[in-house]
């Protein structure tokens, strides 16, 4: 019969991930993706590795109220909420879609 093979802690133990080494760098690029059914913002550093995401459905939105500005609002700040409480100082914006959802989500990051 085979002896079982004794664990000594975790597999994991002694292992550095780079996502988490990379949070102390202050600049940070936020995409925002805009369209009539959508809004998803992206936070991620300047070698493009996702640091933080959010979307309008991931904030609770469903059905057609995810294409409302309010929801594109809520969107951004949830996803630059998490960056700024690591240390986030400087961002870039990079946009695409609607203009009005847009001019919306740029509002809510000042």
């Amino acid at each position: 019969m085979a002896k079982p093979i004794p664990k000594f802690g975790s597999r994991r133990s002694g292992h550095s991930s780079a996502r988490k080494s990379a949070c102390r760098i202050p600049k940070r690029v936020i995409h925002v993706q805009a369209s009539f059914n959508n809004t998803i913002v992206t936070v991620t550093d300047v070698r493009g590795r996702v640091i933080s995401w959010s979307s309008a459905g991931t904030c609770g939105f469903k059905g057609t109220r995810r294409g409302t500005l309010f929801a594109a609002q809520t969107a951004a700040g949830n996803a630059i909420r998490a960056v700024v409480e690591q240390g986030m100082q400087r961002a870039e914006v990079m946009i695409k879609g609607s203009w009005s959802r847009k001019r919306c989500s740029i509002t809510s990051y000042s």
